[in-house]
């Protein structure tokens, strides 16, 4: 029997939400730039050091082995509640921050920076929705929970070969609340949003809650799109083979146009027919479909015409009547929890159009944490680091790098280190009756959905650094 971990689904719940106005998030975080001249290739004061086209392919020391570990007598008592307060053994932990892990749903910029180029409307729509699958295609097996960020943690990043830079803050911890900023360095795009999952634990599986919206402003077009992550369900927690769904509906709205993208995160069904699917469809504001959307966020997405694509259901119909009947179940079975044996691939309609396909992850990915070539670099500390990020990164947490490194006990000594200090900073706020105040975010207005959202105030990459709280 193998015992697998739970809080893992924590970095897979990965409901980026919420967003920010597209003139105010872009005024704020572009004069940062000007701060260096207004430098494009750096926008710091600093040069920079994590901007590398090089990057490591694995980590110093493989994972530690998780099968003789027990979580039943944590989790038996959790049936039905929220998890956000349970605390786990470290062994089920990967060596992350939830700011880094956030941080991947950038590892396809390229797919933004495709849209940014192209001007058809529709095919921007096609693309914004290839990268919206593409972001949750890091989540596949990965069996790790991240770290949870202590209150003022944040992770900056900077790829100039992807052209973007981001920074993200903890910015509240009971709930917690994690929001980001990402911007290219050109000034393409702006990229913004805040996580904060709810998970249930239902005995054999646990269930993440997306929350709040993602917003991506394309500003050369003047557009905004929003849209919010499917459920996550991870089967199996207990014991078996762990394996996990994406599903629900996602909407797409571009708020310019009127364009519209829904997607159907498919449930796996009893027989593992729709195990990872993804169909949709791209309608403009009078509601008239442009394009059929379809495949599987663990491997690629397509389009095709409408019209092409019903004559291939049709036809694909008559060879399998019994297909219909199939998936009405599946979406109704709750407890099939079994890892389904046939992973069908996508069967490509002839005549549609590839929008992504994934990476592959590198040879030893496996032994460490299944980490994707884009998760295996966002721990890197470099010479000449230290003197750029703010001293709050997720990079200086000395429980993650203990635990990178391989000293799992000096990671678990380190990591109820952080969590008591955290803890006795909380009470001596609350003694002094005083707030906690995020230095990078403030609490506003969404200007296109009208909700309150984390947004980003600015600043960060003038690199004054003074009177941040000293949390490590």
């Amino acid at each position: 029997m193998i015992l697998v971990p739970v809080w893992f689904f924590w970095d897979f719940c990965l409901c980026l939400d919420s967003d920010e106005s597209c003139e105010g998030g872009s005024e704020s975080s572009f004069k940062d730039a000007l701060a260096d001249g207004g430098s494009q290739k750096n926008n710091g004061s600093v040069p920079q050091k994590n901007g590398m086209k090089k990057h490591r392919e694995s980590l110093p020391a493989p994972m530690f082995s998780r099968n003789s570990v027990s979580i039943w007598s944590i989790l038996k008592k959790c049936i039905g509640l929220e998890l956000s307060k349970i605390t786990m053994p470290i062994v089920f932990n990967e060596p992350l921050s939830f700011l880094q892990r956030m941080t991947e749903y950038m590892e396809h910029t390229y797919l933004i920076n495709r849209a940014c180029s192209l001007s058809d409307p529709m095919q921007r729509m096609q693309t914004v929705a290839a990268f919206a699958v593409s972001a949750v295609a890091s989540q596949w097996d990965r069996t790790g929970k991240p770290f949870n960020p202590l209150l003022g943690e944040t992770y900056e990043l900077i790829r100039e070969e992807q052209g973007f830079r981001l920074i993200s803050e903890q910015v509240s911890h009971h709930p917690p609340v994690s929001a980001f900023h990402a911007e290219s360095l050109g000034g393409d795009f702006v990229f913004h949003g805040s996580i904060y999952p709810k998970l249930k634990f239902w005995g054999k599986s646990v269930e993440a809650e997306p929350k709040g919206t993602i917003t991506l402003e394309l500003l050369k077009h003047n557009e905004a799109y929003t849209w919010s992550n499917p459920y996550c369900c991870v089967h199996n927690i207990i014991m078996g083979k762990l394996w996990i769904e994406q599903r629900g509906k996602v909407e797409i709205v571009n708020y310019r146009t009127g364009d519209k993208c829904v997607l159907n995160f498919k449930p796996c069904g009893m027989f593992g027919k729709e195990l990872h699917k993804v169909e949709g469809y791209i309608q403009d504001k009078s509601k008239k479909k442009h394009c059929i959307i379809y495949g599987k966020w663990t491997e690629c997405l397509w389009s095709v015409d409408p019209q092409v694509y019903e004559a291939h259901k049709k036809l694909e119909k008559k060879g399998d009547k019994t297909l219909k009947n199939e998936e009405n179940q599946g979406a109704e079975n709750d407890d099939a929890d079994d890892m389904p044996e046939v992973q069908e691939t996508v069967s490509v309609i002839p005549g549609s159009t590839l929008l992504w396909r994934i990476d592959s992850r590198p040879p030893q990915s496996a032994m460490m944490y299944n980490f994707t070539n884009f998760a295996m670099s966002l721990n890197e500390l470099d010479p000449g680091m230290e003197a750029v990020l703010a001293p709050t990164d997720s990079r200086f947490r000395p429980d993650i790098r203990a635990m990178e490194n391989g000293n799992m006990n000096e990671a678990s000594t380190e990591k109820e280190r952080l969590e008591e200090k955290q803890r006795a900073a909380r009470k001596e706020r609350a003694k002094n009756d005083e707030e906690w105040s995020t230095r990078w975010f403030k609490l506003g207005t969404n200007t296109h959905t009208g909700s309150q959202d984390w947004l980003y105030t600015g600043g960060y990459f003038s690199r004054n650094y003074q009177n941040l709280p000293e949390i490590y």
